[in-house]
C-alpha cells in the first residue's frame, strides 16, 4: 500500500454526513487515526486550511471560541481538540443553542469525548456520536481483499500515515512520536498524573500482555505502585485511545472467569509476537464492527471473551442487546479447530464459531467454519 494516497474515503462520512442533518455530532477516536481528514473532506476539501474548521491548540482561534465568535456564512463548523477546554460541554452546548438552527456542528477530539465530562451531561439529547477506527480490510479493499492487504495491515498497522508508507522506518519513528504526544501533551491537557515517567513505563509493558488476562496486580508490582494507580493509569489510556480492554462472557453452564479482562491496542502494530499480533489484529477488527453498528443503527454491541476456570478459551464473542452472535477463535495456522470450540457449543447458546487463519483453506470441521481472515471480514461486511 506504499504511495497509496492518504485521503481515502472514510468509512463513517456517509454517516456523519447524515447525522449533522438533524443534530450535532461528535467524532472521537486515537490521535492521528484521521479524524481531520474526514472533517475536511466534510468542508469540501481534503488539505489545507478552511475557515470552518477551529482547533482549540490554535492560539489565534482559542480566544475567539471562548468569546463564543463563530466564522460567518458557514454551514457547519468544525471544533477539533475542544474537549481540553474544561468547561467545553458549556461552551458547545451554548453555541449549539445560539447557532443550531443555521449551523451544524463536528465537534473532533483525541480522546472519548462521552468520557471526559463533569457532573450532568448537558448535552443530552443534542449530538449523536462515533468511534473513527483506524483502517481494516473492508475500509481498504472492499470485499476483495488479498494476502498481501493482510501482510500491510499485520505489519504497518491500520493508521494512515504508516500503513500507506510502507516504510518500517516511518513506521519506527510514527509509533515513538505518537506515543510521546499521548503521554506528555494528552495527558498534561486532560489529566493530573504525577509520575508520568512511570506511566510511560506502563505504556512499553503492555505490547506484552496483549491477548491475555490482564492483572493489574502484577503490573502494580513490576512498577512499584499502588493497585488503584495502575487501574486509574489504565483507565486514562483506554479514554485517550491507546489500549482497550474485553470482559470475559459468562453462560450459565459454564465456569466462566469473571473479573481479569483481556488487553489489546490499538495499534497492533506494537506487538512484538506475530501469533499476538494477529489475534489483537482480530480484535480491533472486531471491535470495529461493534462500534459501528451500535454509533449508527443503535443497537447495544459488545465484544467479549470466554474463558472458564479449567482455562478453556475461545478469543472472541460478539453480542448484539446481550444475545451472543457468533464466537471467533485465532489461529496462525490453518488446523483443525480446538476443543474449546466443540466444548463451549454444547454449554452456550452460541450458534455460530468461526477460527480464522491466515492461510488459504476454507473449510467445514465439525460444525465450525475455518477460513482465512480476509474470507470471514467480506463475508460479515465490516466496515
Amino acid at each position: 500500500m506504499a504511495g497509496r494516497s492518504q485521503w481515502v474515503r472514510r468509512y463513517l462520512a456517509n454517516a456523519v454526513r447524515d447525522d449533522l442533518q438533524r443534530k450535532m455530532v461528535f467524532v472521537g477516536g486515537p490521535r492521528q487515526v484521521g479524524k481531520t481528514t474526514l472533517a475536511l473532506s466534510l468542508l469540501g476539501i481534503d488539505s489545507g486550511r478552511h475557515p470552518a474548521y477551529l482547533n482549540w491548540d490554535d492560539p489565534v482561534v482559542r480566544p475567539d471560541l471562548i468569546r463564543g465568535k463563530l466564522p460567518s456564512g458557514q454551514a457547519l463548523i468544525v471544533l477539533d481538540e475542544v474537549h481540553k477546554f474544561p468547561r467545553w460541554r458549556n461552551l458547545v452546548k451554548g453555541l449549539y443553542d445560539r447557532e443550531g438552527g443555521d449551523v451544524s456542528f463536528l465537534v473532533t477530539g483525541s480522546a472519548r469525548l462521552d468520557h471526559y465530562r463533569k457532573g450532568g451531561d448537558s448535552l443530552q439529547g443534542r449530538y449523536h456520536y462515533h468511534r473513527l477506527h483506524p483502517f481494516s480490510l473492508g475500509e481498504l479493499v472492499g470485499t476483495s481483499p488479498t494476502a498481501a492487504d493482510v501482510d500491510a495491515l499485520m505489519q504497518f498497522g491500520g493508521f494512515p500515515e504508516p500503513l500507506f508508507a510502507g516504510s518500517t522506518r516511518t513506521l519506527r519513528r510514527w509509533q515513538r512520536e505518537r506515543l510521546a504526544r499521548v503521554v506528555y501533551e494528552d495527558l498534561r491537557d486532560l489529566e493530573n498524573v504525577r509520575d508520568v515517567g512511570l506511566l510511560e513505563l506502563l505504556v512499553d509493558a503492555l505490547p506484552e500482555r496483549v491477548g491475555s488476562p490482564l492483572s493489574i496486580r502484577s503490573l502494580s508490582e513490576d512498577l512499584g505502585v499502588a493497585h488503584a494507580t495502575v487501574a486509574r493509569w489504565l483507565a486514562i489510556l483506554e479514554a485517550l485511545y491507546v489500549c482497550f480492554r474485553i470482559p470475559p462472557f459468562g453462560a450459565p453452564r459454564i465456569r466462566a472467569v469473571k473479573k481479569e479482562a483481556k488487553l489489546y491496542l490499538w495499534d497492533w502494530s506494537q506487538v512484538p509476537d506475530m501469533g499476538e499480533r494477529f489475534e489483537n489484529l482480530v480484535a480491533c477488527q472486531l471491535l470495529k464492527y461493534c462500534h459501528h453498528v451500535e454509533d449508527t443503527e443503535g443497537y447495544s454491541t459488545e465484544l467479549r471473551f470466554i474463558r472458564d476456570t479449567d482455562r478453556r478459551e475461545v478469543d472472541f464473542v460478539v453480542l448484539r442487546d446481550g444475545v451472543a452472535l457468533f464466537a471467533v477463535e485465532c489461529k496462525s495456522g490453518e488446523k483443525s479447530p480446538g476443543r474449546a470450540i466443540d466444548y463451549f457449543r454444547q454449554r452456550t447458546t452460541i450458534d455460530d464459531f468461526y477460527q480464522v487463519h491466515l492461510g488459504e483453506r476454507d473449510y467445514v470441521a465439525g460444525g465450525t467454519r475455518i477460513l482465512p481472515f480476509r474470507t470471514f471480514c467480506a463475508e460479515l461486511g465490516m466496515p
